[in-house]
C-alpha cells in the first residue's frame, strides 16, 4: 500500500491504495480517499496520522528518535564486516572444530577458542601485540569475545605452543631445534580435513625469514644470527613455512634464531613424512639450503628435489654449467595481469649431476638496466674524485685499482686510483637474467623451472607476513607464547588463502588494503531508547559486496529491531512444610 496524489480539477486529493493481481495482472484499488491534501496538510491532521502509525513501526519510530535526539537514547557502533567475513571462512576451514575438539577436557574457565579467533583477527587487520590486540576488540564485533580479558589472551597464546607430553607419545617426529607441541596438531588435523583419495603432498615449497624480538625472546627461542630483519642487534627465531603445490600453507617450523638454513631442510623433511603420511615428494628450496651433506641426505631418502643452485659461488656451476653452449628451449609464460614472461630453459649434465639453466627475459633486461645504472653514476662519481667509491659495494664490483704515472714515463705517483674494469662487466652480464637448479626430479626443464618459480609464492606469503600480516611486535618472554603468537600468523595465512581461492573462483582479485578498508567501512549501530533496541548497519561498499557474495554470506538487513529478552521464569512456590508426626514410610524401609 502508499499514498497517492489525484488531481480532480483545481484540488488534489489523498489517497490511500492498493497493488492487487487479478486476471494475471496488476490492478491498484482505492482504499480510502483522506481528503484535499491541502487541508489535511494545514490542519495537521495528516501529521497526526502519520505519527499514530509510526508508534506501529519500529524503523520509523527508531528514524523520529534519532532526528528528535530525545532522553535516554543510547547508541553505539563496532565494526562489522571483517568478523562477518573471515568468522564464516574461520568455520568453514574447521579451524574452529579442530582447535574446540583439542579443547576437550582441558579446564579452561573461558573461550580459549574466541580468544584465539580475534587474536587472528587483529592479525589480519592491523597485527601487533596481545596488549594491542585487546584494545582493538572493542571496536570490532566478534562474536564470543565479550569478557575476553588481556590474561586470556596471554593464557591461549601459551596454550597453542604448549609441548605435549613425550610420555604419550606426543615427541614424536619432533626435529633437533623445536618440540611438538599443540600447534603441530592443529596443523595436522586441518590437513587431514582437506585430504581426500585424490589429494596428495607430492611437492612442497619451503623457504625460511627471521622474526626479531622486542626482549630476551624466551628460553631458547631468542638467539642472535644471521638476521634478514638488518637488526643483528635483537634476539630474533627462524621460521619456515611449507605450502603446497596448491599454495596453501601445510605447517611452520619455528627454530631458535642461530639456526643455519642449511641445517634445516632434512629435518623438516623428515619431520613431513612422519606427520603427514606422505611418500614421494618432490622438495623445492632456494640456494640457500644447499649444502653436499644436504644433497647427500635427499638422495639417500630416495627422495625428488628442485634445488636453487649458487651461480657465482659454485665454480662447477660457474665454469662447466653456464659454459655450455647447448640450445634452449623458449617457454612463454602468461602473468596474471595478463602480461608475458619470455623464459629459456636447458638441460646441462655434469658427472652424473642434472642441472638446468633457466633465463628470464625480463629480469635480464631489468638486471642490464640497472647495472648501467650503477655504471652512469660511477662514472660521474670517478670525475669528482674515487676516494669514497671503495666503500660502496654497488660501485666496487666493477671497479680495479691502477698505478698513475706522472704522463712522461717517469716513477709512479704514490697513492691509488680506481677506474671501471670491462672485465668485471662482461663477466656480471654473464648473470643476466640465469638462475640454476640442480635437481633428480623426473620432469623435464621447462617443468622444473616452472616448479622453483612457484617457489616465489612463498616468497610472496612471507612477504605478506611481515608486511601484511605483519608478526612483530612480538613481547612474549615464554617459548610457549611465542610459538602461539606465530602460528596465528599462519591461521591468519590460512584464512586469506581459502578467501583469495573464493575471490578467483568468483572471477575477481581485490588489492589486499582495498579489501581492509571496505570492510572496516562496514559497521553496525545498536540503538536503545524507551526499552527497544534496534541494529542499523552501514551501506556496504563494492568491495566487501564481491567479497560477501563470493563466500555466500547474506547482507544483514539495514535495520533489525531486536526483540526484548523473555523474562524469567517465576521461581516455584515452596513447598508447604509437613507438619505432625511423619509416615511411617518416611523413616522406616
Amino acid at each position: 500500500m502508499f499514498f497517492r496524489l489525484k488531481p480532480s480539477g483545481p484540488r488534489t486529493y489523498l489517497q490511500i491504495v492498493e497493488n492487487r493481481r487479478e486476471d494475471g495482472a496488476h490492478r491498484q484499488h482505492v482504499i480510502a480517499t483522506l481528503g484535499r491534501a491541502d487541508d489535511l496538510a494545514a490542519s495537521g491532521a495528516l501529521a497526526s496520522l502519520l505519527a499514530s502509525g509510526a508508534r506501529l513501526c519500529d524503523q520509523v519510530m527508531l528514524l523520529c528518535a534519532l532526528e528528535r535526539d530525545v532522553e535516554g537514547l543510547r547508541m553505539s557502533t563496532r565494526r562489522l564486516g571483517g568478523p562477518l567475513l573471515f568468522e564464516r571462512l574461520w568455520q568453514e576451514t574447521d579451524c574452529a572444530a579442530v582447535i574446540q575438539a583439542l579443547l576437550v577436557g582441558r579446564g579452561f574457565e573461558f573461550a580459549v577458542e574466541r580468544a584465539i579467533f580475534a587474536t587472528v583477527l587483529h592479525r589480519i587487520f592491523v597485527s601487533g601485540s596481545d596488549r594491542a590486540c585487546e584494545r582493538w576488540m572493542e571496536d570490532y564485533l566478534i562474536p564470543g569475545t565479550d569478557g575476553l580479558a588481556l590474561h586470556h589472551l596471554y593464557r591461549a597464546m601459551a596454550w597453542l605452543g604448549e609441548e605435549l607430553d613425550a610420555a604419550d607419545g606426543g615427541q614424536a617426529h619432533a626435529t633437533p631445534f623445536a618440540p611438538r607441541c599443540v600447534k603441530d596438531r592443529i596443523e595436522e588435523a586441518l590437513f587431514a580435513r582437506r585430504r581426500d583419495l585424490f589429494s596428495e603432498l607430492s611437492v612442497v615449497f619451503m623457504d625460511t625469514t627471521s622474526l626479531r624480538f622486542e626482549g630476551a625472546g624466551g628460553e631458547t627461542l631468542g638467539q642472535r644470527g644471521h638476521s634478514k630483519d638488518h637488526r643483528p642487534d635483537l634476539m630474533q627465531l627462524v621460521l619456515g613455512v611449507v605450502i603446497d603445490a596448491e599454495g596453501r600453507p601445510v605447517c611452520t617450523e619455528i627454530m631458535p634464531g642461530n639456526t643455519a638454513d642449511v641445517r634445516i631442510l632434512l629435518p623438516v623433511v623428515d619431520r613431513l613424512r612422519g606427520r603427514f603420511g606422505i611418500g614421494r615428494v618432490c622438495i623445492v628450496a632456494d640456494r640457500g639450503m644447499i649444502s653436499a651433506a644436504t644433497l647427500a641426505g635427499l638422495e639417500e631418502r630416495g627422495l625428488e628435489y628442485i634445488l636453487g643452485a649458487r651461480e657465482r659461488s659454485d665454480v662447477v656451476v660457474r665454469e662447466v654449467v653456464l659454459a655450455d653452449e647447448g640450445p634452449f628451449t623458449p617457454l612463454l609464460v602468461e602473468r596474471a595481469n595478463g602480461a608475458e614472461t619470455q623464459l629459456f630453459a636447458k638441460e646441462v649434465r655434469h658427472q652424473g649431476r642434472r642441472y638446468i639453466v633457466c633465463r628470464n627475459e625480463a629480469e635480464a633486461e631489468r638486471d642490464r638496466a640497472d647495472r648501467q645504472a650503477i655504471i652512469s653514476g660511477l662514472e660521474g662519481q670517478l670525475q669528482r674524485g674515487d676516494k669514497a667509491l671503495i666503500g660502496n659495494s654497488a660501485y666496487r664490483r666493477y671497479l680495479r685499482r691502477v698505478a698513475l704515472t706522472d704522463g712522461k714515463g717517469g716513477k709512479a705517483k704514490p697513492g691509488p686510483a680506481f677506474e671501471i674494469d670491462p672485465g668485471k662487466l662482461a663477466e656480471e652480464a654473464r648473470y643476466d637474467g640465469i638462475f640454476v637448479l640442480r635437481t633428480n626430479a623426473r620432469v623435464t626443464p621447462l617443468q622444473a623451472m616452472l616448479r622453483y618459480r612457484e617457489l616465489l609464492d612463498v616468497e610472496n606469503l612471507f612477504r605478506r607476513t611481515k608486511g601484511v600480516l605483519r608478526t612483530r611486535p612480538i613481547y612474549h618472554s615464554s617459548d610457549a607464547a611465542i610459538r602461539g603468537h606465530v602460528f596465528c600468523s599462519f591461521l591468519a595465512l590460512v584464512l586469506q588463502k581459502e578467501l583469495d581461492a573464493r575471490c578467483r573462483a568468483a572471477g575477481f582479485t581485490p588489492e589486499w588494503g582495498d579489501m581492509l578498508r571496505d570492510l572496516d567501512r562496514l559497521q553496525q549501530a545498536e540503538v536503545s531508547q524507551g526499552g527497544k533496541t534496534w541494529k542499523v548497519r552501514t551501506e556496504v561498499g563494492a568491495t566487501a559486496s564481491a567479497l560477501l557474495r563470493a563466500c555466500g554470506i547474506a547482507i544483514p538487513p539495514r535495520i533489525q529491531g531486536i526483540p526484548p529478552p523473555a523474562p524469567a521464569p517465576p521461581a516455584p512456590p515452596p513447598s508447604p512444610k509437613r507438619r505432625g508426626r511423619p509416615r511411617r514410610g518416611a523413616t522406616r524401609p
